[in-house]
């Protein structure tokens, strides 16, 4: 057995900072009233999360790429049968990638639906005055509605594959995530998580937040004009 670094330690904040989001605007959204300011806060946290994960798709460590668990019908049909490739179920096996990229995309769903919905003519998204009232209702009834309980039910999904793995595979997918480490039988090439990596994950997220800044600051630019 060797100690291999599977996730660098930016895919790991990130992972643990969006649950830590995530529930955020979960509570505070179901609380409302003056809860709502959390609520967009959580909101717009967790959508300069989305976008830094989006580019450390792409550049960052070696299985937090895109690549590394972009998998096709055939290999999730495979790891179903039981005969997937080991190599499948180092970073993200096929069935958990496709819950990865569910959850991405009902997330990014869910931010941007929030920047033009409403909360009881009360609390308004930043891009609600750059759309019609009438979208501004589709939104908001997608968001309270529609894109909450598929954002519910799959992270329920992820826990119950995260406790079955646990409990009758005997593999623990919690303690990588923090330390970083799997022991593994195969040689496999490790995620590079160099300081410089760290360094340009940092920026990345400096970059995400500011667009996310800049973003929400149009509907106020449009609001005091």
């Amino acid at each position: 057995m060797k100690k291999v670094r599977i996730w660098d330690l930016p895919t790991r904040v990130f992972h643990w900072m969006l649950a830590i989001c995530v529930t955020a605007m979960f509570i505070t959204g179901k609380i409302g009233g003056d809860a709502m300011v959390w609520h967009f806060r959580a909101g717009y946290a967790v959508a300069a999360l989305l976008l830094f994960r989006l580019v450390w798709g792409v550049i960052g460590g070696r299985w937090s790429r895109f690549s590394a668990f972009v998998y096709g019908p055939r290999s999730i049909m495979a790891y179903l049968r039981g005969q997937s490739p080991t190599e499948h179920a180092i970073g993200h096996n096929p069935l958990g990638a496709v819950s990865i990229f569910a959850m991405l995309f009902f997330l990014l769903a869910q931010v941007s639906t929030g920047l033009f919905s409403e909360d009881k003519g009360e609390a308004f998204g930043p891009l609600s005055l750059f759309v019609s009232r009438a979208t501004v209702r589709w939104v908001t009834g997608y968001h309270k509605n529609v894109g909450q309980v598929v954002l519910m039910l799959l992270v329920l999904l992820h826990l119950a594959a995260v406790a079955v793995h646990y409990l009758v595979k005997k593999n623990n997918l919690v303690m990588p995530m923090i330390a970083g480490d799997k022991l593994l039988h195969d040689q496999v090439p490790p995620s590079r998580d160099s300081a410089a990596n760290r360094l340009a994950a940092a920026i990345v997220v400096v970059a995400c937040a500011l667009l996310v800044r800049w973003i929400v600051g149009l509907g106020a630019g449009m609001e005091n004009g």
